[in-house]
C-alpha cells in the first residue's frame, strides 16, 4: 500500500452504502502509523481526520498536534474547548471513519471508571460508607452526651 493511500479497514468489508455515506473506514493501528510530520492522522469523536497540511497553521503550534498523531485525540480536543470555526475546519481534513470494532477501544471515558476500566471503589462505596459512619458516630456521642448531663 502506497503512503496515504485510502483503504477499507484492513481488509475488512462494510457494507456499501455505509462506505459512501460515512467514508473509508480505518483501523486504529492503520491511523496509529500516520503520527510523524510527514503524515499526521488523529481520530476525534469516531472520525479520522488527516491533519498534516494544518500542522504549521495550528494556533496552538504543530508540537501538539504531533503529541496526538496515530490516536485518538478527542479527549484532548475536547479539553481544549476549541471555537466553532475550529469544528467547522474538521471537515477539511476529514478522511474516513474508525473501524467499529476499533471505537470500543477508543470510546469515550465513564467518570467513574478508573484508567484500567474498573470502577472506582472509592467513588463508589468507600467514601458514602466512611460519610455515614462518621455521622453515625457523632450522633451516637452527642446523644450519649446529652443523656449523662
Amino acid at each position: 500500500m502506497e503512503p496515504g493511500e485510502r483503504t477499507e479497514a484492513g481488509g475488512c468489508a462494510a457494507a456499501p452504502e455505509a462506505a459512501e455515506a460515512a467514508g473509508p473506514v480505518f483501523r486504529l493501528e492503520e491511523v496509529g502509523k500516520r503520527n510523524s510530520s510527514r503524515e499526521a492522522w488523529l481520530i476525534i469523536h469516531g472520525r479520522v481526520y488527516d491533519v498534516t497540511r494544518f500542522l504549521e497553521e495550528h494556533p496552538g503550534g504543530e508540537e501538539v498536534l504531533l503529541e496526538q498523531a496515530g490516536r485518538d485525540a478527542t479527549e484532548s480536543f475536547e479539553d481544549v474547548g476549541h471555537s466553532t470555526d475550529a469544528r467547522e475546519m474538521l471537515k477539511e481534513y476529514y478522511i474516513g471513519e474508525i473501524h467499529p470494532h476499533d471505537r470500543k477501544k477508543e470510546g469515550s471515558k465513564d467518570p467513574s471508571m478508573t484508567s484500567s476500566g474498573q470502577a472506582s471503589f472509592w467513588s463508589t462505596w468507600l467514601i458514602p460508607i466512611f460519610g455515614a459512619l462518621v455521622i453515625g458516630l457523632m450522633y451516637r456521642y452527642y446523644m450519649l452526651d446529652g443523656r449523662t448531663s
